[in-house]
C-alpha cells in the first residue's frame, strides 16, 4: 500500500496541492507592487548600502508580503468562493485547504520578520511585522466586512513598502519616505472603487461593504474624483521636497493631471458597461507603476550626474 492511499484510510488528507498552487497563495501581483515600492524606497534613500544586505531586505519584503496574502486568502476563502474575480483562487477551489494556507502563511511570515530583523535592521522588521499584522488582523478580519471605508483605512498595508525599504536602508523613517506612503495610500481608494463599480454585483454578493454597494454609485464617483483631486498634488511632493529633480516633477504634475480627467469622466460620463470605471482602473495601474519607476530612474540618473 502507498503512503498516499495509508493516510487516506487513516482520514488523513494527502496533499495535493502543486508548487503553482501555493505560489498563486502569495498573490504574486500584489507581491510585486510591494517588491517594486519597497526597492524604490530602498534605492531612493540617501546613502550607500550593500548589495547583499539590500537583496536579502528586498528578498524578506517579498516573502512578508506573500505571506500576508497566504494568510488573507485563509481567512477569505468563503468570500472568495462567491465572486467571480476569486472563486478559482487556490483555497475556494479546493486546491489547498484553509489550514495549508494558514500554515503557510505563519510561517512564512514568522521567516521574514526575523530574516529582516536579525541580517538586515529591527526598524524594518517591526514595520515589516505591523505590515501583516494590518493587513491580515485589521483590514481582512474587520474592515473588509465591517465598514465601506475598508479600502480607505486598509490602504495603510499596500502603503508601507516604501517606508519599509527606506528603512531597511538607513535605518530611519524619512519625511520622504511618508510622502511615498502618502501616494500610494491616496491612490488606493481610486483605484478600488474604480474596480468595485464595475464589481459591485460580485461584492454584494459576498456580503461585502464596498462604497458602490453602501453609498450608491453617484457617492462613489464623487468620493472617486474628490481623492483623484488630492492624489494628483501629492504625487508631485518628492519634486517639491527637493529629492527629484524638475523632470520629476513635470511628469508626475502631467501623470496627475490624466488621474484627474480619468476620474472626470467617470464622474460625469454614466454608463452601464462602465467603461470610464474601468478606463480609470487601467490608467490606475499604470499610474502608480509610472510614478514610482520615474522616482528610481530620477534618483538614478542624478547620483549618476552627482558622480561624474
Amino acid at each position: 500500500m502507498s503512503v498516499k492511499e495509508s493516510l487516506k484510510d487513516t482520514g488523513v488528507r494527502f496533499s495535493e496541492a502543486t508548487a503553482g498552487d501555493f505560489f498563486a497563495l502569495l498573490k504574486p501581483r500584489v507581491m510585486a507592487l510591494a517588491v517594486f515600492t519597497a526597492f524604490v524606497g530602498l534605492m531612493v534613500a540617501p546613502g550607500a548600502m550593500n548589495p547583499v544586505i539590500a537583496v536579502i531586505a528586498i528578498g524578506a519584503i517579498a516573502v512578508g508580503a506573500g505571506a500576508a496574502g497566504s494568510l488573507n486568502m485563509w481567512y477569505d476563502a468563503d468570500i472568495d468562493a462567491l465572486m467571480s474575480r476569486t472563486s478559482k483562487r487556490p483555497v475556494p477551489s479546493g486546491r489547498v485547504t484553509p489550514g495549508e494556507a494558514l500554515g503557510f502563511g505563519l510561517v512564512l511570515s514568522a521567516f521574514s520578520v526575523m530574516t529582516l530583523g536579525v541580517l538586515v535592521g529591527w526598524l524594518a522588521a517591526s514595520l515589516l511585522a505591523f505590515t501583516i499584522f494590518f493587513y491580515v488582523v485589521i483590514y481582512t478580519m474587520w474592515l473588509k466586512r465591517s465598514t465601506p471605508q475598508n479600502i480607505v483605512i486598509g490602504g495603510a498595508a499596500g502603503a508601507l513598502p516604501p517606508m519599509i525599504g527606506w528603512a531597511a536602508a538607513t535605518g530611519a523613517i524619512g519625511i520622504e519616505s511618508l510622502i511615498l506612503f502618502l501616494i500610494i495610500f491616496l491612490w488606493t481608494p481610486p483605484h478600488f472603487w474604480a474596480l468595485a463599480l464595475f464589481k459591485a454585483g460580485d461584492y454584494a454578493a459576498a456580503g461585502i461593504p464596498m462604497m458602490p454597494n453602501v453609498a450608491g454609485q453617484a457617492s462613489t464617483r464623487r468620493q472617486i474624483f474628490a481623492y483623484s483631486l488630492l492624489l494628483a498634488p501629492i504625487g508631485v511632493l518628492p519634486w517639491a521636497f527637493g529629492f527629484t529633480s524638475g523632470f520629476y516633477g513635470v511628469v508626475s504634475a502631467a501623470l496627475g493631471a490624466g488621474f484627474i480627467w480619468y476620474a472626470w469622466k467617470v464622474l460625469v460620463i454614466l454608463d452601464k458597461e462602465m467603461k470610464p470605471a474601468k478606463a480609470l482602473f487601467a490608467y490606475s495601474i499604470f499610474y502608480l507603476f509610472a510614478i514610482f519607476a520615474m522616482l528610481l530612474a530620477d534618483t538614478i540618473a542624478m547620483r549618476a550626474f552627482m558622480s561624474a
